[in-house]
């Protein structure tokens, strides 16, 4: 009995060794976990973190985005609003040209020359009509004052009971296209001596 005694202590004593190195065993792959779970927090935060960062990226990309089609719209308008103005300038000589040969007029349709200068006229009107349909007007301020964002002054003279940079004639029309000066009027103004 005492044989058997010792036995069973001995295989006590072996499965509590056992039961020891198990725990070790759990207790080390709880310790690797815990481990791993901490390196894999630390992994989770970082791709927060780039998360975020591509998430600011895109929204900024989306704004850029919006701001320079709102830029380009922009850009567009303004072209398409001020599309003629090369054109426009280059007729103003012409109209320029037709105005005064039209000056020259006695009114008499009986001659050749008043039948031909009444085409003119024809002809400088149809011009006038196709400048005003795309927006064009002149710049005709004769009894206002001298504004220099419409208007060059060219020669002054001295008129009394007039004002003092009054504009007193036209020399040469000035045209705006839309609300942009294409040709600032060429002027004479007043000036007063103080």
């Amino acid at each position: 009995m005492a044989d058997k005694l010792k036995e069973e202590k001995i295989e006590e004593t072996e499965t509590k060794t056992e039961i020891n190195e198990v725990m070790n065993d759990i207790d080390s792959e709880i310790e690797n976990k815990d481990k791993e779970l901490e390196v894999l927090r630390k992994e989770n935060e970082e791709l927060k973190k780039i998360k975020e960062e591509l998430e600011n990226k895109v929204k900024y990309t989306q704004a850029e985005m919006i701001n320079y089609r709102k830029r380009k719209d922009d850009e567009v308008e303004k072209v398409k609003k001020y599309c003629n103005q090369d054109i426009i300038t280059d007729l103003l000589p012409v109209i320029d040209n037709f105005e005064r040969a039209i000056k020259y007029d006695d009114n008499n349709l009986e001659d050749q020359f008043s039948k031909f200068l009444s085409g003119f006229k024809i002809m400088f009107s149809d011009l006038n009509n196709i400048l005003v349909k795309y927006g064009v007007s002149e710049v005709n301020r004769v009894g206002e004052e001298f504004d220099p964002n419409l208007e060059q002054a060219l020669l002054t003279d001295k008129v009394e009971g007039k004002k003092d940079d009054e504009v007193l004639e036209v020399l040469l029309k000035g045209y705006m296209l839309k609300d942009r000066v294409i040709r600032p009027a060429t002027v004479k103004i007043n000036k007063i001596d103080e």
